[in-house]
């Protein structure tokens, strides 16, 4: 199978000037009730790299669908005006320009995005509040009820060692039925494997809603202490349902695999899946500055894969993540585009 290609750049110099965006980086995306496109990106600075004016976390940036094949076209941003503006009420190290309610955290170096999820005409999105990379001292989720314009908190919070410390990095999708939420997590330190929860989607603010997916040392089950799906070294993962081209819809998840240093994609019929024996793609191999090939999937310094809304499993595009920490640029989001229709051969539709 051959590995994912670049489609374009989607974030630096003559990209997102506009926003007030030089340097940012992940990406995950959604489609919104109103049809848009919704990203929400991590660090964000005026100039291109990282540090200097502007430092903002998270922001989100709204794109044409209509864009998917060629690459997405940015047609605004969360802000009274052009200016994309932090989503996230927080003093950022001094910097300060949000539109959203009190957050009630403080003394954080900053507050990232893991996920977005549209339920109805909600946006949901979780984020990480840190003090220092790697280091989570809670978890929140917020809410858009205008499809990403403005954002509240919605009232539910966890430390950041809840699970072990492994609710930090986050993935969700509903099901077809818009009855549960499945979500995967992991720690922020690309350290640990991968546990499985769900919740009814009309309660995701109930911490006693989520239910673990779990051995007992007989067999799987929900509502119990969630056990190891999948051991590693994970970090950015992206979990959504995407149709194969007879219009079939497979879970599928991409996820950065920071042990091997490369972002893969597993195809399952359910989220329950076993993820040893599931079908398995890498779409992007890690590599050394020099010995970049973006249309080999070969990509220095990356993370991220975040699946775009409007992938098929033949035309499947991401969104990946890419920061030299020597030189502070590139530090950028960019499109890639794979084919893992493959896959489905592996699996038969029940």
């Amino acid at each position: 199978m051959r590995p994912a290609r670049k489609v374009c750049d989607l974030t630096g110099p003559g990209l997102t000037d506009r926003f007030g965006v030089g340097g940012t980086d992940l990406g995950a995306t959604v489609r919104a009730p109103d049809g848009r496109l919704v990203s929400v990106f991590g660090d964000t600075f005026e100039d291109a790299g990282v540090g200097g004016a502007g430092w903002r976390s998270p922001i989100v940036l709204f794109a044409d669908p209509g864009s998917l094949a060629t690459g997405l076209r940015w047609t605004g941003s969360a802000g009274p005006d052009e200016y994309a503006y932090q989503v996230v009420d927080y003093t950022h190290h001094g910097y300060r320009r949000v539109r959203s309610g009190p957050l009630g955290w403080r003394q954080v170096s900053t507050v990232l995005p893991t996920d977005l999820l549209t339920v109805g005409g909600d946006l949901w999105l979780h984020v990480m509040a840190c003090r220092g990379l790697g280091n989570v001292r809670a978890t929140e989720l917020h809410r858009s009820r205008d499809s990403g314009v403005t954002w509240d908190p919605a009232g539910v919070r966890w430390p950041g060692n809840h699970l072990g410390g492994l609710f930090q990095m986050l993935t969700w999708e509903a099901d077809a039925d818009g009855e549960w939420v499945y979500a995967l997590s992991t720690g922020f330190q690309r350290a640990h494997g991968l546990l499985l929860q769900r919740v009814p989607a009309d309660r995701l603010t109930g911490p006693d809603a989520w239910q673990g997916w779990g051995w007992d040392g007989t067999d799987w089950g929900w509502d119990r202490s969630p056990t190891l799906v999948l051991p590693g070294a994970f970090g950015e993962m992206s979990l959504r349902r995407v149709p194969d081209a007879s219009g079939h819809e497979w879970w599928l998840l991409v996820v950065f695999d920071a042990g091997n240093y490369r972002i893969d994609a597993y195809l399952l019929d359910h989220p329950t899946a076993n993820l040893h024996e599931a079908p398995r793609a890498t779409l992007v191999h890690g590599c050394g500055w020099g010995e970049e090939d973006h249309d080999a999937g070969r990509v220095a310094q990356l993370y991220g894969g975040y699946i775009v809304p409007g992938s098929t499993l033949s035309g499947l595009h991401l969104v990946v993540s890419q920061w030299n920490t020597g030189t502070n640029w590139p530090y950028r989001s960019m499109q890639f585009r794979a084919d893992v229709g493959a896959l489905a051969r592996s699996l038969t539709w029940p």
